[in-house]
């Protein structure tokens, strides 16, 4: 077989992937409108949100029962995104994008107070995403939720 012919069709389907997987990574980039230095907590139940939308306000994400108080859960928000939802107290939660800044793997679920990357280790502050532990530099970002009821909803 021509291996110039090979390489030509190997570039081709390269090609073709690149320029379909930049758009959609091109539109992720520019509709970030915030920080990537961590989080800003707010009053109790709830902290601002330093990164673009998280989906529609009022949306369910979790019942308040299927988070334990001192851990949490990481559960699927509007859009494919993964949150990770810490319980601070019986009635406060909090909540980041679960993508660790370092190498955007999805954190575990928060445990002892502490949200752990299983990748590669970084470890941040279930109370407000801060780096605790490296190689991440930055901490998480905080997405808006409030305890409405027995459920845990954007803002």
């Amino acid at each position: 077989m021509n291996t110039e012919s090979l390489v030509s069709r190997r570039a081709a389907l390269c090609g073709i992937a690149v320029a379909l997987a930049v758009p959609s990574g091109l539109v992720t980039a520019c509709s970030s409108t915030g920080s990537s230095t961590g989080s800003s907590p707010t009053s109790a139940g709830g902290s601002e949100p330093t990164s673009g939308a998280a989906g529609s306000a009022g949306t369910a994400l979790v019942a308040l029962a299927d988070v334990p108080e001192g851990g949490g859960a990481v559960v699927d928000a509007p859009g494919g995104r993964k949150i990770v939802i810490a319980r601070i107290s019986a009635t406060e939660v909090k909540a980041y994008d679960a993508s660790c800044p370092h190498q955007g793997s999805v954190v575990a679920e928060p445990a002892g107070g502490t949200i752990t990357c299983p990748s590669h280790g970084s470890q941040f502050g279930a109370s407000d995403g801060s780096v605790k532990k490296g190689p991440a530099t930055s901490g998480l970002r905080a997405v808006a939720v409030k305890v409405d009821g027995d459920q845990v909803v954007l803002t």
